[in-house]
């Protein structure tokens, strides 16, 4: 071997010898792994398994049920007996189905979206057949479950509303969450995404949904690599919704929806005292359990399209032009401001010129010299252009909203309307218009531009009473605990003024002359004091003067005038103060004013007054209804439990 040359032996050696250093150390690294792993990460990639096969599902809290003031349940959860199917258990599902068609009632519709849905879930997932059976029909379903497989009948809870259509505006209803309603929610609650979870759609369901709604319990469950749940762990109850105390008493409210007859109406009762809302009706009504047991495309568009507008809440979302009612604001506003006197007569020869314009008053022939007390109790147009064109609409408006007027009142019920108690300012804003004295003549007698709600109204008189700021209510208590009742400061106003203006009221229905006189309660004590209303909905042409006006009777219904009447009882001690709107009814003295009498008397004598309470014309009239009326049971008991 030349001297210089590498020995191969050796080259190979050192080769041997780097490769086995390599390995040595590949071995080393992955020994250090594995230990990292299985020694000191241990319980992390243990918890990490755990939660592959460990699930988390939340559980439905009980939702919490709604009274009236006397307790009387208003919303309560009823069990709810329904039918699901499982598809890998059922086998053929087709054939399942069509023997469960024989036992219960099942729409070929139901059955199509039914199959669907099987078809789009895992073959494990359990689907909804159908639900809200009866006790009879999930009786049949268990008695022939060996022939039904993959069929499970099963129990929950519902909303049920146990007063039907009575309670519909207040109380409202609930339904399956949306995407509509969760893009409105800026931080949903997990609960919102259970499949067929129900939230509040409308009324208090929907304004107090969070206390109603409660806390989600949890259950740990056990799956396999499927999904499939193997065994449940452990059970944590949610905590159950809130219960709620309205102010509303359920037999009042009964009562004026059935005293509205159907009319496309509204009746607003409050307690003067505190501000209670003792009855917040709007005819014609709806029944709320159709929406949570699912309304029918025909049943809803008879709904919608109905003339009367059943979904309507008239009683808070209704603006109308308040007619004469408005006179009592604009004679304190004049008061107040020192521009008239109670024994300042104005001059009505049946209408007032303004430039080359008439703007006429109610009675053709005029009032003659009229004062205060008289401008209310023949409710003289003429008397209130003048004072209102002395006034000024800005002094009007600010005693409007002090009243209550224009304002929207803080209750927990959707589309409260706020009304509007027109300025100059709002006019240049909204129509580009300068204001005009017409526009001043024609909001002092509530028309115009002037819109007030049959909330407003009830608030406007209920604050006339008192002579204090009565805020209305409709959350009497949470869970038992009372809420606190709003403070109630004095309007400031002189007492003088709003005595003035109560005993002009009350000879509105207690004088023989009065716009109210035939609608009176002639038990002394209890007398009433009001103010009946009516407003125009349509332009009477001089051409139409000229001929003679239409009578509303011989109008098509909704060109008519609506009727109003506000009234506060007793005069001497006033507790209840109430509104009532009749849309197109005519006047407020023939359609409205019977209305808020009854209901009136019906909160101060309650079901049967006495007979002496009528006018003695009445009398004869009302002991042979009640002659022929069945005796009528008291409202048999409902469960209050969460069952």
């Amino acid at each position: 071997m030349k001297r210089g040359a590498i020995n191969p032996q050796a080259r190979l050696t050192r080769r041997g010898l780097m490769l086995l250093t390599a390995q040595v150390g590949i071995i080393a690294g992955l020994g250090y792994r594995m230990r990292e792993l299985q020694v000191e990460q241990a319980d992390t990639f243990r918890l990490l398994a755990e939660e592959n096969r460990i699930n988390i599902r939340l559980i439905p809290p009980a939702r919490g049920l709604i009274f009236d003031r006397n307790s009387e349940p208003l919303a309560i959860n009823r069990q709810n007996y329904r039918v699901t199917l499982v598809r890998e258990q059922a086998g053929d599902v087709t054939a399942v189905l069509a023997k469960l068609a024989q036992l219960i009632p099942l729409d070929p519709d139901r059955l199509e979206k039914v199959e669907r849905e099987i078809r789009q879930r895992s073959a494990f997932v359990p689907v909804t057949v159908t639900e809200h059976l009866t006790w009879d029909e999930i009786a049949r379903v268990a008695a022939n479950a060996p022939s039904l497989p993959g069929v499970t009948p099963e129990v929950g809870l519902t909303r049920f509303y146990p007063l039907g259509d009575t309670m519909a505006h207040v109380v409202g209803y609930v339904g399956p969450v949306s995407d509509h309603d969760l893009g409105k929610i800026d931080d949903p609650d997990p609960l919102l995404q259970i499949p067929d979870f129900q939230i509040g759609k409308t009324g208090v369901e929907q304004r107090q949904e969070r206390a109603l709604r409660g806390a989600a319990g949890n259950s740990r469950i056990e799956v396999n690599a499927m999904g499939r749940v193997m065994r449940e762990l452990d059970r944590a109850e949610g905590t159950p919704g809130r219960d709620l105390h309205l102010t509303i008493d359920h037999d009042l409210q009964s009562y004026a929806l059935r005293r509205m007859g159907g009319e496309s109406a509204s009746t607003v009762v409050m307690d003067t005292e505190n501000g209670d809302i003792l009855v917040s009706a709007s005819s014609p009504s709806f029944d709320p359990n159709a929406f949570v047991f699912g309304i029918s495309v025909g049943d809803w568009n008879a709904l919608l399209n109905h003339t009367y507008r059943p979904l309507s809440n008239k009683a808070v979302s209704g603006a109308y032009p308040p007619g004469s009612t408005f006179k009592m604001v604009v004679a304190l506003a004049a008061l107040e401001a020192g521009i008239v006197g109670p024994e300042e007569t104005v001059w009505c020869p049946g209408y007032l010129e303004l430039g080359n314009r008439r703007f006429h008053c109610w009675r053709r022939g005029g009032h003659g010299h009229t004062n205060l007390n008289e401008s209310l109790k023949f409710s003289c147009d003429v008397y209130y252009y003048e004072v209102a064109r002395k006034v000024g609409v800005e002094r009007i408006t600010e005693m409007a909203r002090r009243l209550g007027l224009g304002i929207r009142h803080d209750l927990p019920i959707p589309a409260i309307t706020e009304g509007l108690t027109p300025t100059k300012a709002w006019k240049q804003r909204v129509h580009d218009q300068a204001w005009l004295v017409g526009d001043t003549l024609n909001v002092g007698i509530g028309q115009g531009y002037m819109l007030s709600s049959p909330l407003q109204l009830a608030v406007m008189t209920a604050r006339i009473a008192s002579g204090r700021q009565v805020s209305p209510r409709i959350v009497r208590a949470v869970e038992g605990r009372p809420v606190p009742e709003p403070p109630q400061a004095a309007l400031g106003l002189s007492p003088t003024h709003l005595g003035w203006v109560r005993r002009a009221m009350y000879d509105v229905v207690n004088n023989r002359r009065g716009t109210a006189y035939k609608s009176r309660i002639a038990d002394a004590p209890n007398r009433m004091a009001g103010k009946t209303g009516t407003s125009q909905v349509r332009i009477i042409t001089a051409e139409e003067r000229a001929r003679g006006v239409f009578r509303n009777e011989d109008l098509p219904w909704e060109r008519r005038d609506h009727a109003l009447f506000v009234s506060f009882a007793p005069y001497e001690a006033p507790r209840y103060a109430i509104a009532v709107v009749v849309e197109h009814g005519g006047g407020g003295s023939t359609a409205a004013a019977p209305i808020a009498r009854d209901v009136i008397m019906r909160c101060l004598y309650g079901p049967r007054p006495p007979l002496a309470a009528y006018p003695a014309k009445e009398r004869e009239d009302i002991k042979r209804q009640r002659a022929s009326e069945p005796v009528v049971d008291p409202i048999t008991p409902r469960p209050r439990d969460r069952a």
